[in-house]
């Protein structure tokens, strides 16, 4: 395990927070994934805190799988192109598979990882989704 992912996962047991599956990666950049979900509207929303050699710490949501459509495109990137407008933390995008993902990019000191800084920003994304979520979803499923 990385030495980023080392200090993240002793702030996890520090303050009892026992919701996270830690996976290393064996890739070049020595990656530890950090897996959990957050409930959102009764929906369990994927999450994945990336943390490698890099300077960059990643969380990741799985908002919808195959939520873009034809009949849906033009709604969907209008709306979420809105929120990034809107917001400096993270950031919605669209994966090549229609994936609807967001992310928030985390800048790390060097063998340094901030574990009260991701939890506060993980904290942020739930708020703004308890908000967001059901609107994004109208979307989604929208003909």
């Amino acid at each position: 395990m990385n030495r980023r992912a080392q200090i993240f996962q002793e702030y996890l047991q520090e303050n009892n927070i026992d919701c996270f599956n830690a996976e290393e990666i064996n890739d070049e950049l020595n990656t530890t994934a950090f897996r959990s979900h957050m409930e959102i509207a009764g929906q369990r929303i994927p999450l994945v805190v990336i943390l490698d050699d890099s300077i960059y710490g990643m969380l990741r949501l799985q908002i919808a799988p195959k939520a873009l459509k034809e009949t849906n495109k033009q709604a969907i990137l209008e709306y979420i192109n809105e929120l990034n407008r809107q917001y400096k933390v993270f950031k919605y995008y669209v994966t090549t598979d229609g994936d609807l993902c967001l992310d928030c990019c985390v800048l790390c000191e060097a063998e340094q990882a901030n574990g009260s800084m991701v939890y506060t920003i993980m904290n942020v994304i739930l708020t703004h989704l308890a908000e967001e979520y059901p609107v994004l979803m109208r979307k989604v499923w929208a003909e």
